[in-house]
This record gives C-alpha cells, sequence and structure tokens, in this order.
C-alpha cells in the first residue's frame, strides 16, 4: 500500500532489512534476530509522559516475552544519546531498568515502515510490529500519539500467533472467549464430504464452526 510516498508493509512482507544504531550497539534487523519471535515497537519521543509509561509496561512483561522466545526493541526517531538518558531517567525516577535495545532511527528508516504519517508531524506514530523467526511480518498495529498501547494484548498475539500457527485459529478474546473459552477453532470444511463427518469428529455449532481443545 502507497500512502503519500509512505510504503506501509504488508502482513506476511519480509521485514524490511535494517541497519541500525541501538542503545545496545549496532544492530541488522531482521538478520539478528533470525531464529526467534519479535516485537519491534517506534514511540514518538524520549522523555515524554506516555511513552515513558509505555516502555515500563513492556519491561514489566520481558519475562513473558523471554518465555515465548520473543524479543523487544523499541525506535523512534531521537538520537541514541537521548535513549541513554532517558533509560537512565527510568533507572534513576522510577526504579525500573529498561534491558531491550532502543534503536535510533532516521526519517528513511521510519519511512520505510510507515511510522511517519501525514499530519502527525515529525514524530512517529506508536506501531507495533510482530515478527516471526523467518522475518516475516506476522501482525502490524497503529496507534496515535494520544493512545498508549496495551501491553497484555501484545503478549496475547504473539501467544496466539505461535499457537495459530501449530493448532488452528483463536477466537475473539482468546484464551477468554464468550463462546468457547480457550478452545481453538477447526478451520470450516471444504467438500461435502468432510462437512458431514465435521461435527461427528468435533464439537460445535454446525459443521462450519467447531472447535477443539487447545493444546498444552
Amino acid at each position: 500500500m502507497e500512502t503519500e510516498g509512505i510504503r506501509m508493509p504488508l502482513l506476511g512482507d519480509p521485514f524490511p532489512e535494517l541497519q541500525v544504531q541501538t542503545t545496545h550497539g549496532p544492530m541488522n534487523i531482521p538478520g539478528d534476530l533470525k531464529g526467534s519471535w519479535f516485537v519491534l515497537f517506534s514511540h514518538p519521543a524520549d522523555f515524554t509522559p506516555v511513552c515513558t509509561t509505555e516502555f515500563v509496561a513492556f519491561q514489566k512483561r520481558v519475562e513473558q516475552f523471554d518465555e515465548l522466545g520473543c524479543k523487544l526493541i523499541g525506535m523512534s526517531v531521537d538520537q541514541v544519546f537521548s535513549h541513554i538518558k532517558w533509560v537512565e531517567w527510568i533507572k534513576e525516577a522510577l526504579d525500573v531498568e529498561i534491558t531491550y535495545p532502543i534503536v535510533a532511527a532516521n526519517d528513511s528508516i521510519a519511512m520505510k515502515l510507515g511510522m511517519l504519517h501525514p499530519g502527525k508531524g515529525s514524530n512517529t506514530v506508536r506501531a507495533v510490529f510482530i515478527g516471526d523467526p523467518e522475518g516475516k511480518i506476522r501482525l502490524i498495529l497503529y496507534y496515535p500519539q494520544e493512545i498508549g498501547r496495551n501491553m497484555d494484548e501484545v503478549v496475547r498475539v504473539v501467544r496466539a500467533l505461535q499457537i495459530s500457527d501449530k493448532q488452528g485459529a483463536v477466537p475473539a478474546g482468546w484464551p477468554e472467549n464468550e463462546l468457547i473459552g480457550d478452545r481453538i477453532i477447526v478451520p470450516p470444511a471444504t467438500n461435502e464430504k468432510d462437512a458431514k463427518e465435521r461435527t461427528a469428529n468435533y464439537e460445535g455449532y454446525d459443521w462450519w464452526f467447531c472447535h477443539k481443545p487447545l493444546e498444552k
């Protein structure tokens, strides 16, 4: 998708190759992350209240992301020295140590990822890119600058993506769906024979809406 010269990445696309400077040193994204799930999230600016709450919230969930084999990377168009100073401030003022790297992006990098939107000034929007171990983009979220993200939702969708790859589709609000709880949706039948067998082999409401237990 092209929007006034901005190339918006699409689901299933290879993540654009980026050579970046971070608070942990130079990094190649996604090359240095091959074999791992990752969440790259952008923020409008360092030393701003909403962004500070987001960085603390991500850090509080680092262990959950680690359990999923998923790495976190922050990003904005601030320079790396600003990132470093902000991380120091968060540690000193809030007693939270940010352990994931923060990318010092430039406008070219931000444009590649559709993080600079017309009408929103020179700051990056709150974008979330989830990449898989092959470096492909699996999920994209864009939030306006005024709205902080829900990090529990980011944890949830990483887990859901991993489960859906192996077991099937997940319902709304999974794992607490109003109809089937944490169960997994069986792909609908694509021929009459399978349709007739669906309700005999699985629980469900109809042959096109069957579900099975989540494999732990």
